[in-house]
């Protein structure tokens, strides 16, 4: 997740999508899944994203796209969440564990080489 976000109040649709690289309908679906997404109205309807959202669909999508969350799943954990601190640092557990995993999966294959050119 980008850590540096442009230093501005508001975000138009087209600029998330881009922060996010995610087309902008995934954005709106996103809205209407996530009740925690409130972009503001323009005048002019535009959907303008506070910083905070931003970063709520920055969550959102390492959630879906990296960490192998359903919708459902990242909902329930940002309801639970206290706020997107407390994600962060489950995201960073779930990295640890899954890079303990590859090294071990990594050591049986080095394992099961050894065995094999025994035979």
């Amino acid at each position: 997740m980008p850590s540096q976000l442009p230093d501005k109040l508001y975000f138009k649709i087209g600029e998330v999508s881009k922060l996010a690289k995610v087309a902008p309908h995934v954005l709106r679906y996103w809205e209407s899944e996530f009740s925690t997404i409130k972009p503001k109205r323009a005048g002019s309807k535009q959907r303008l994203y506070r910083r905070k959202d931003v970063e709520l669909i920055l969550t959102i999508k390492n959630l879906l796209h990296n960490q192998g969350y359903t919708i459902a799943g990242a909902k329930k954990l940002i309801s639970e969440a206290d706020d997107l601190d407390s994600i962060k640092i489950e995201e960073e557990k779930t990295k640890v564990h899954y890079d303990r995993l590859v090294a071990i999966k990594d050591e049986l294959l080095e394992i099961r080489n050894l065995l094999d050119g025994d035979k």
